[in-house]
């Protein structure tokens, strides 16, 4: 592994040296935006029929950024490129589902440049991500000629992130055909009853998710779905219906899901999903497409490969040989309580990865670092190794608001507790299977709950010593980050606090 010169805060905490953008710096205008949209005939579609305003700021001037990245150029005071995921929503294959956390796809670029070297010609590297997410280290790591391997326990996610390693192995004259069969099938969507033998999933919402005008249209859909034979392509399919079903429902995400009229936003009685549709598969095609003769320029013409695992990373870690991993690249859920199961129940249910709420439960319970919903009525959770200051900490927060019980204090603090009792155990299972000298990087912010600031870069980075690692660093790579819909909660304040949200990498080595 490369030497690290980064510093590590005796305190946590985050403070950038701030840079002026310079005319080398990544700027996207609006004219550059508009120019390749303009002849989308899709895009025109479904803009004008279905009302559906496509991201203007699809364009693909940033293409160049999914290949030779450099480890340098950052504007966030360390090694690393800005990993704030906003990029991604313009970049192709990545841009494909709407995702409110990760890391930009130049950040996995940047770690991967400085902690994987060439080495021995035909030398075979493997990428770990515990926390996949959509799939943004895989498809880097793959890109940039490495091996992967990602586990994700949410299987919308999990769908995403294959779909996207999968890209360069599509069969583009059958996706056209089906995209052709599409546009033709689609055009009765409207008028006729979807079939008996397809019905709508068992999806408990405050108002009616979709309106009757849309749902029969989204019930063709899945079925029409049903009849492509190709893996890889009905994957596709269902990916573009889930990226999209959002948008075409009487839901919005503000960043949590919730209903339109809550956001004061009006219900959509009807919409040309068709259309919808169509513009996010052909987006996918174009994507598809551009990445795969960008493959074929590479100076190397290398593609790793990749695989995605859907399961929990604490249960699921034996699939992994011990000292088997060169690197690791992730960011774990934060400690922020944001509900990752119940925003992307929509595509959950609807694309029938689960059809009850105990299936619902199961994955919510199952999840790293648990919800607090789903531990804040129990008895004490009791952290399960050494820290004093942590420790110190979770007493205090017991104390703080007692009297409003499991919103109070106590149930946070059960929150908290699990959370870290998690991370000591997904640092163990690293330790056992990366190789020696092997690196992980872990993006992850801090927390302010009931009023408390808990900085849990420092924290993890102090455990991951307790466990037998080396700590090289852990830089501040942004010192503001949004997360007022969590700090500001009157579930969540107690008392009042000047901390700011931010994030760092904690950088570790296995000696």
């Amino acid at each position: 592994m490369a030497k690290s010169s980064l510093p590590v805060p005796s305190d946590g905490g985050c403070t950038l040296r701030k840079e002026p953008r310079t005319s080398s710096s990544p700027r996207y205008s609006k004219r550059n935006s508009k120019r390749s949209t303009r002849h989308d005939p899709y895009q025109r579609i479904a803009e004008e029929e279905s009302g559906y305003k496509a991201d203007q700021s699809s364009s693909l001037a940033q293409q160049r950024l999914l290949f030779h990245a450099s480890s340098n150029g950052s504007r966030n005071g360390s090694a690393f490129k800005d990993p704030a995921f906003g990029e991604n929503k313009i970049l192709p294959v990545h841009r494909w589902v709407p995702w409110i956390a990760g890391f930009s796809a130049s950040f996995v670029d940047s770690v991967c440049a400085a902690y994987l070297h060439p080495g021995n010609q035909g030398a075979r590297r493997l990428v770990l991500d515990p926390f996949a997410g959509v799939g943004t280290t895989l498809l880097q790591a793959v890109l940039n000629g490495h091996d992967a391997i990602g586990f994700e326990i949410n299987p919308y996610p999990s769908l995403a992130a294959t779909a996207k390693i999968q890209t360069v192995r599509i069969n583009l004259e059958q996706f056209d055909a089906w995209i052709d069969e599409t546009r033709r099938s689609g055009k009765v969507w409207r008028s006729v009853a979807p079939p008996k033998r397809i019905s709508a999933p068992n999806l408990k919402t405050r108002i009616p998710f979709l309106s009757p005008r849309v749902e029969r249209q989204v019930l063709h859909a899945l079925d029409f779905f049903s009849s492509i034979p190709d893996e890889r392509i009905a994957t596709l399919f269902r990916l573009a219906l889930g990226s999209i079903i959002v948008s075409v429902s009487n839901y919005t995400y503000e960043p949590s899901l919730g209903s339109r009229p809550g956001a004061g936003k009006p219900l959509i009685e009807d919409a040309d999903v068709l259309a919808v549709l169509l513009h996010k598969l052909h987006q996918m095609r174009t994507d598809i497409a551009w990445l795969r003769e960008k493959v074929k320029e590479n100076e190397t013409n290398t593609v790793g490969a990749g695989r995605v695992v859907n399961a929990n990373f604490l249960t699921a870690n034996e699939q992994l040989d011990t000292a088997s991993v060169d690197l690791m690249i992730t960011s774990p859920p934060y400690m922020n309580n944001y509900h990752y199961v119940r925003n992307t129940r929509p595509q959950l249910y609807w694309l029938s990865f689960i059809s009850s709420p105990e299936q619902q439960r199961t994955l919510e319970t199952g999840n790293f670092g648990k919800y607090w919903q789903t531990v804040r009525d129990g008895q004490d959770i009791e952290l399960n190794f050494e820290h004093r200051d942590l420790e110190r900490t979770l007493k205090q927060l017991r104390e703080t608001r007692k009297g409003a019980g499991a919103y109070g204090g106590p149930g946070w603090a059960n929150y908290v507790t699990a959370y870290f009792n998690d991370s000591y155990r997904f640092l163990a299972i690293l330790k056992r299977v990366l190789k020696r000298k092997g690196a992980g990087v872990i993006v992850i912010g801090n927390s302010i709950i009931q009023g408390m600031e808990i900085k849990v870069d420092k924290i993890l980075g102090e455990v991951a010593v307790q466990q037998g690692f080396k700590l090289e660093g852990i830089p501040c790579i942004r010192d503001k980050r949004v997360g007022a819909s969590i700090t500001q909660s009157s579930v969540r304040r107690g008392l009042r606090t000047n901390a700011t949200l931010y994030e760092s990498a904690v950088i570790i080595q296995k000696p």
